[in-house]
């Protein structure tokens, strides 16, 4: 199954969200069908021209948006107000902007956090969830990302943390922290590299140069470093397994969990812990898949899953 082809918005603008936000938002597709947010990862990377070729274009109308401080959206990088619950009622300000009543939502990796919480906070807004690369942002998904993972990729890691001296490669997150926040550009730039580098080797299940090449520093590199590092270290969630124990707000939700076997980045765990406490969601292992969206096989599975969608009853374009 391939993707759909390359298209172009058929408008765009900025929505102001209050704060001193202003967010990217774009539409494709058809203007007046069956309406589908896509909510990208990060936190922090904004949307890219590629999200497009998810969705028939002949049947939905598909919103994309840079999440605050994301990519396109105004000011860059900036972390004033930048919260998960500020960015889920940022996504419905978006709906009701746009004049629409019930729409799909669809995410990735912190998009599927963010999905989630969306769901949990406005299920009567979702025709259905479809969430990839589950991330429930919980102090032992960092841990494994910032130490476990080094075990798989060792000379990442050693890259990742050549920058750090030795008492800061105790707790990483904090001293990228601090690099990121440097007022010395070159030091910014160049955390900013290790940082996505780091990142994107985990991503995929065979070796992609291209993403391990950059540009790494370039403006959604820039925001995914800075917004993903204080997320990382400011947001997590009171309690910790705050998206499990409201799981039962998002059961009347028609949804799709579908998560890599071989994900790096978002380990297989925290999707089988959402299954478990969600079973009426479909549940779909991807076996020869990592954390991308871009691996041949979850570009087959998330495809599918869309595709299925438009049997939804009630449902026309």
């Amino acid at each position: 199954m391939n993707l759909y082809p390359e298209i172009e918005p058929y408008h765009t603008e900025y929505l102001p969200v209050g704060d001193g936000h202003e967010l990217y938002l774009e539409q494709c597709g058809r203007q007046h069908g069956v309406p589908i947010l896509v909510v990208h990862g990060g936190p922090g990377s904004g949307c890219t021209p590629l999200m497009r070729r998810f969705f028939d274009p002949e049947y939905y109308r598909i919103i994309l948006f840079d999440q605050r401080g994301a990519n396109r959206s105004r000011p860059l990088a900036s972390l004033h107000e930048n919260t998960p619950d500020n960015l889920v009622t940022d996504m419905e300000k978006i709906r009701a902007h746009l004049g629409i009543d019930q729409w799909h939502v669809f995410g990735g990796s912190w998009g599927s956090t963010l999905s989630l919480l969306y769901g949990q906070a406005h299920p009567d807004r979702c025709l259905s969830l479809t969430v990839r690369g589950i991330f429930l942002m919980q102090p032992s998904e960092l841990d494994w990302l910032f130490h476990d993972a080094q075990n798989i990729f060792p000379e990442e890691w050693e890259l990742f943390i050549t920058h750090l001296s030795e008492a800061q490669r105790k707790n990483p997150l904090r001293a990228y922290y601090e690099l990121l926040r440097s007022t010395d550009v070159n030091t910014v730039r160049a955390a900013t590299r290790a940082w996505n580098r780091w990142e994107n080797a985990c991503s995929y299940l065979l070796p992609n140069p291209e993403a391990i090449s950059g540009p790494l520093d370039d403006a959604p590199g820039i925001s995914r470093a800075a917004i993903e590092c204080h997320y990382f270290l400011n947001c997590l969630f009171t309690p910790h397994d705050r998206i499990l124990q409201n799981v039962g707000a998002l059961r009347g939700i028609p949804a799709s969990i579908i998560q890599g076997r071989y994900d790096i980045v978002c380990p297989i765990a925290n999707a089988y812990a959402l299954h478990q406490a969600w079973p009426e969601a479909d549940f779909i292992i991807v076996p020869n898949s990592g954390h991308s969206a871009n691996d041949p096989a979850m570009r087959v599975a998330l495809l599918g899953a869309v595709e299925r969608l438009k049997c939804h009853p009630g449902q026309s374009a």
